[in-house]
């Protein structure tokens, strides 16, 4: 490019109104031409500055930065750009030197405003650099543009992605910090900074924050964004705090909240939220069915194995049910040894055939540890109501359902019904009032245990009775099992020591020393306070260790063979009778006698019925063959449900020591036992042949 000629060293030529300063400079260095602007830069009239060398006039210049420019396109020619520092006004120029033969053309233009106003912002982002380095997250400076103005070390080393020349200076942030991000969090966090970048804004505009996650092929992490408007310009600094461990801590403790530690399945809360809404979309998708599966008897692999094989195994259930379910259905645990299994678009037969189906997990033994492990389970059905939208009355139906399988005999499946609810009903209730006030309403009735070779009667059994307010007298089948399942039958067994030993000395000191028997429930050989119980109820009474006979169910002694073994040898060395009720209903055998301090066997009415079936109608050789084992063993017989005549000369005919049943006396309150034992001593003592000669018991009381 070249200047037009003027007219004059500085006249009016084409580049004399021109704002920059030019002038020509020729090959020795000396001035060809000056326009005004320059004349007032140059502070020289372009008269004395005409054909003389600007090293003479401008001796600071010599070796200077201008000087090795104007000598480098004379050498070859192409144009130069620079900014230059003139000291006598102290300000800076923007110069471009251009060749224009023989010599060189020169443009200078006044930068001094923008350089100092950059060099400012250079020094404050210096300032502001060094105070970013300080920081512990991952922070930039960012401009209205998004422009990263600089990052500190930790920024480069997490967020930066240098290797994709990505949040590196001058780049766009949001390039950077949306990579791996969801399309929602980035436009949250683009919206955000727009708003505080925003020129317009004034200073108060408040800080933004965001959480969000981040995955790139090497990290998952989640990040805190925290940006501020810096005072006074549209940029922010924005920081990217590691928040990964909390936020893997708060979804763990989430988890944890929904899903049961053990077995990692939905825990109860979660199960009652799946179920509300299974319910509410039951026009949509079919009927909700609620199966509660119980385990039997897993207490007595815990307490016999250790929980370490019960918790095993109970993670095996959970992965067994988890993959019998159909698709869509769902399996948690509620806690203990229940699961619970909801089944969605299913009526009753599906409900019934599904529980049938998860039964046959436990076909095959589970394994733990090398120990193989039977287990059954107690299967509750119930299908929500039409209108039904409480995920707790489902929960209660299925609960209501498995219970009654369980007092079927356990392994069993049932089927909820309106009645099942009710008798939920009566157990709470009968667990509140045991809690509450029933132990001052319990009475007690005995009936007479005669011995068959005399006919006399040695003792009464205790049985324990509720005198309800508003139903009257309840046997104990009505409350009993809800004291077993509350533990209520603990306190309930204590007072009926206490209260049993103290009427046997009462009426031992009418002349009448009846042996007295009273049952004993498994629940106190856990609780582990029976010996103390029994021994505080003897001394309070003053009633002599033998004339109490302490009775338990094959059962009860079966679910901690062990722990009843332990506290059944201390009573007897006490001089406490043991005996073992309802012989024949249980699973053991006589075998398990041997190991246990028994003195009394009580045969089951039961087994004499299944007796008479199996011999034709002759009973009593397999009776005999019975009491001549316990007898061998070195223990009394006694036959239980003596209901008639017959029942009578069968098991005098076997050889029993004792018998109880109707025909020899119902149970009767504590003030008529004195009145029946005196008139069947008045009547000659023997109740046997009483009742074989047809005299009524009830006419004796």
């Amino acid at each position: 490019m070249r200047p037009d000629d003027g007219p004059g060293p500085g006249g009016p030529g084409p580049l004399a109104a021109v704002p920059d300063a030019i002038y020509r400079l020729d090959a020795e260095g000396r001035f060809t031409y000056v326009n005004a602007a320059a004349e007032q830069f140059l502070e020289h009239p372009a008269e004395e500055l005409v054909g003389r060398r600007a090293g003479e006039v401008f001796p600071y210049m010599v070796e200077s930065l201008a000087q090795e420019k104007y000598l480098e396109v004379l050498a070859d020619g192409r144009p130069r750009e620079f900014e230059y520092y003139y000291e006598p006004q102290g300000r800076w120029y923007e110069v471009r030197v251009f060749a224009d033969p023989p010599g060189v053309s020169v443009f200078f233009r006044d930068v001094d405003q923008r350089h100092r106003t950059e060099a400012a912002r250079e020094a404050e982002l210096r300032r502001l650099s060094s105070v970013l380095e300080a920081l512990p997250s991952a922070t930039v400076l960012v401009d209205e543009d998004f422009r990263i103005l600089t990052g500190n070390r930790r920024w480069a080393a997490t967020l930066a992605v240098p290797s994709r020349s990505v949040g590196v200076p001058g780049t766009d942030y949001r390039a950077a910090v949306t990579l791996g991000v969801s399309p929602t969090d980035s436009s949250a966090i683009e919206a955000g900074l727009r708003r505080l970048l925003d020129p317009a804004a004034d200073g108060a505009v408040q800080p933004f924050e965001h959480e969000f996650p981040r995955s790139t092929p090497t990290t998952n992490a989640w990040y805190r964004l925290q940006a501020a408007r810096v005072d006074g310009a549209a940029r922010a600094v924005v920081t990217h705090t590691d928040i990964t461990e909390r936020v893997r801590g708060e979804q763990a403790l989430a988890w944890r909240a929904r899903h049961d530690d053990l077995t990692g399945l939905p825990n109860r809360a979660t199960l009652l939220d799946a179920m509300s809404e299974a319910l509410a979309a039951v026009p949509e998708e079919g009927g909700v069915a609620l199966l509660m599966i119980d385990l039997d008897g897993f207490k007595t692999i815990n307490d016999s194995l250790g929980h370490g094989i019960g918790d095993a195994l109970l993670r095996q259930v959970g992965d067994r049910l988890t993959e019998t379910l159909r698709p869509g259905d769902s399996v948690g645990r509620l806690g203990g040894d229940q699961f619970v299994v909801l089944a969605r678009r299913c009526d009753d037969s599906e409900a019934a055939a599904l529980a049938f189906r998860l039964q046959e997990i436990f076909v095959r033994p589970f394994v733990a540890t090398g120990i193989s492990v039977p287990l059954s389970a107690s299967i509750g059905v119930a299908v929500a109501r039409p209108g039904m939208r409480d995920g707790h009355e489902l929960l209660s139906d299925a609960d209501a359902a498995m219970f009654a399988a369980k007092s079927m005999g356990r392994d069993r499946v049932h089927l909820f019904s309106p009645g099942l609810r009710e008798a939920a009903r009566w157990r709470l209730e009968v667990a509140t009032r045991l809690r509450d006030e029933a132990i001052d309403q319990l009475v007690v009735h005995y009936q007479p245990i005669v011995r068959l070779d005399t006919g006399a009667v040695e003792g009464v059994e205790a049985l324990v009775r509720w005198q309800h307010p508003e139903r009257g007298l309840l046997p104990p089948d009505s409350f009993l099992s809800v004291a077993e399942e509350t533990g209520q039958v603990i306190p309930i067994t204590r007072w009926l020591l206490v209260e049993t030993t103290r009427r046997a000395v009462e009426w031992a000191a009418q002349g009448l020393p009846l042996r007295m028997s009273v049952n004993i429930s498994a629940r106190h050989f856990s609780a582990e306070t029976l010996v103390r119980d029994v021994r505080t109820a003897l001394h309070e009474s003053g009633l002599p260790a033998e004339q109490l006979v302490l009775e338990l169910t094959e059962t009860s002694v079966a679910e901690d063979p062990t722990r009843a073994e332990d506290q059944l040898s201390v009573l007897r060395r006490l001089g406490v009778r043991v005996a073992i009720d309802d012989f024949g209903t249980g699973w053991s055998s006589l075998a398990q006698l041997f190991a246990l301090p028994v003195g009394t066997l009580k045969i089951d009415r039961s087994l004499l019925t299944a007796a008479e079936q199996v011999t034709g109608g002759d009973g009593g050789a397999v009776l005999a063959a019975i009491v001549g084992l316990t007898r061998t063993l070195g223990i009394r017989s006694v036959a239980e449900g003596v209901e008639t005549v017959d029942h009578l000369r069968m098991v005098r005919a076997a050889g029993c020591d004792l018998a109880q049943g109707w025909l020899l006396g119902h149970p009767m309150p504590a003030d008529e036992v004195p009145r029946y034992v005196r008139a069947v001593q008045e009547a000659g003592g023997d109740l046997c042949a009483l009742a074989v000669a047809g005299t009524p018991v009830t006419s004796l009381r």
